[in-house]
């Protein structure tokens, strides 16, 4: 019995990471070959010669992404947005979940229970977009940020967190004399790092890839972030020459420029995860052991 069990445990494993293995492919050769297409001859591309890795090597649509000043703008204004719509979304999200993470708050299970409606019902595109625009945020990039300040899920994540807290800890910071606000601040957030890192990746992919709203809210071309400016270039088959490219446009791939804004767009954000990952795991992890 015992040694039927230990073979039948070894080909779940071996066929559990056989899936795995195959499931991360179709993930990683996509990204494989735009890489490959970024890096490849424009006849190469043409072709169809180019699979995963470059054929006639060159960086020219890397210099034509460098050298485009709107490609250079929409990066900062997507970087703006990310940075300071994160810092807004863990300000927002943590100052809701501490008072519905503790019981002695009235009403706190009706404010819960309109928070969670949220994520069954969404508004409607029209009254939001005219809420944006009596509140004079149409054209502004507060309009990519406030109204996405706190996420439904991300406060049920947070929240869960926070009620793990001893409450013998914040009663001791209230007989030291310490308001709510001096408790959020000084005890509450220091002990939530797993769960603010967790929620705070959630938050910045949901900001850098800022699309829809972007193109709701936004006339004026020039505060387009990354992703709108992403999506001109692929439904554009014409290159738009900067003035200071060191090649000739009309030699290039307009399929080869895409592929090198895409992943322009895509890396900065992936390489958050090796730095965060610590944290993230064990944010993950919560609520899933109960004593």
């Amino acid at each position: 019995m015992i040694r039927r069990e230990h073979w039948s445990r070894k080909w779940f494993l071996i066929a559990n990471y056989v899936f795995l293995a195959g499931l991360s492919l179709t993930m990683l050769l996509p990204f494989l070959n735009v890489i490959a297409q970024s890096l490849s001859g424009a006849a190469a591309i043409d072709r169809g010669d180019v699979m995963f890795w470059p054929v006639d090597f060159t960086l020219n649509y890397y210099r034509y992404v460098f050298d485009d000043v709107s490609i250079w703008r929409a990066f900062g204004i997507t970087v703006y947005i990310t940075v300071l719509g994160t810092l807004i979304n863990l300000a927002a999200t943590s100052s809701l979940a501490y008072p519905l993470s503790r019981t002695e708050y009235v009403g706190r299970k009706y404010v819960l229970l309109f928070v969670l409606m949220t994520m069954i019902f969404t508004a409607p595109l029209i009254p939001q977009f005219i809420l944006m625009r009596e509140i004079h945020l149409i054209n502004t990039l507060w309009a990519l940020m406030i109204p996405t300040a706190i996420s439904a899920f991300n406060l049920i994540v947070l929240r869960s967190f926070f009620v793990q807290i001893p409450t013998e800890l914040i009663d001791s910071a209230r007989i030291d004399g310490c308001g709510e606000l001096r408790i959020l601040w000084s005890l509450m957030l220091p002990l939530s790092k797993p769960a603010l890192a967790t929620v705070g990746i959630f938050y910045s992919v949901t900001n850098w890839n800022k699309y829809m709203d972007a193109l709701y809210y936004l006339n004026d071309r020039r505060l387009y972030p990354l992703q709108v400016k992403l999506r001109e270039l692929l439904i554009n088959d014409d290159l738009v020459d900067t003035g200071n490219l060191p090649f000739d446009i009309a030699s290039q791939s307009v399929q080869g420029v895409q592929m090198a804004v895409i992943l322009v767009a895509t890396v900065p954000i992936i390489m958050l995860y090796p730095f965060m990952q610590r944290y993230f795991i064990k944010g993950m992890l919560i609520g899933s052991i109960k004593s």
